[in-house]
């Protein structure tokens, strides 16, 4: 964690072991000794996102973690997380975890046919996409640990993994990569890595993947070129935000491009078909 506003680590730590207990603005500021609103100022920049915004999706994590460990049924395991209607808590799962809570109860086959579909890919390649060096990000990815597998990397509206990201591709390890035909815009990228060997469980609630994400937005104009970024994945963090977004959607969505347009589809933008 950043030794910056350090007293904020002490209220992340305090939201994860209360996490079922109802979590206020103000008690939250009371445990940091701020005011609610110099409190909500710097959570939201030591952390990027707002506190409650940040409660939400630990709690959606844990509800991903029920109803995969659990037999609850599903509007038991809203109740649980905190949403009093099923039709809310389902149309939020859905929008930040890219399926419906009853779909991801079921994607354990899944999540392991996209990873098998992705080792047997013998052509990674990404040749030149038709772009100018104005709508590019690359860069390149490394770890701070080893690895051998695949990497991840999409571009969000919100410093956090949920939801389909706006533009996003895979690649097979560690190394350079590129996201070509990005409209002008204000972006943050997040990227994660998946052993080879991981299994279905860990593939659906990644709380150990290496993972990085950018808290700085990057800014795409049509006027300056996006400097090439160096992309470092870590071990995970108290104050990471989860990772929402159903990880074997993205995997199915670069193996749908790979299969339609072999040449081209190591990069991808969401809903471009």
């Amino acid at each position: 964690m950043s030794e910056r506003y350090s007293e904020i680590d002490e209220v992340v730590a305090y939201i994860h072991r209360h996490l079922h207990d109802p979590l206020s603005l103000a008690r939250l500021a009371s445990e940091a000794g701020y005011s609610p609103f110099h409190f909500t100022r710097i959570f939201k920049e030591r952390i990027g996102l707002s506190p409650q915004y940040y409660i939400s999706s630990l709690r959606l994590q844990r509800a991903k973690d029920l109803l995969l460990r659990t037999n609850l049924h599903i509007r038991d395991i809203a109740l649980e997380v905190g949403q009093q209607s099923l039709g809310t808590f389902t149309t939020r799962f859905t929008g930040r975890v890219g399926m419906t809570p009853s779909e991801f109860r079921q994607s354990r086959h899944e999540a392991n046919h996209r990873l098998e579909a992705l080792k047997r890919l013998s052509d990674w390649q990404t040749p030149e996409a038709s772009s100018s060096s104005f709508d590019r990000i690359e860069g390149e990815v490394r770890g701070e640990e080893p690895f051998d597998g695949i990497v991840l990397i999409g571009l969000f509206a919100k410093p956090i993994p949920e939801g389909l990201p706006l533009y996003g591709t895979l690649i097979p390890s560690a190394g350079p990569f590129r996201l070509a035909g990005v409209k002008p815009g204000t972006y943050y990228l997040m990227a994660t890595s998946l052993s080879w060997n991981t299994d279905a469980l860990n593939m659906l609630i990644p709380q150990a993947t290496l993972r990085t994400r950018s808290k700085d937005p990057i800014v795409v104009s049509p006027q300056r070129p996006v400097p090439p970024l160096q992309v470092t994945l870590y071990p995970p963090r108290l104050d990471d935000p989860p990772i929402l977004i159903s990880l074997p959607v993205l995997m199915n969505q670069f193996l749908r491009r790979m299969s339609q347009e072999p040449k081209s589809a190591a990069f991808y933008r969401v809903g471009a078909e």
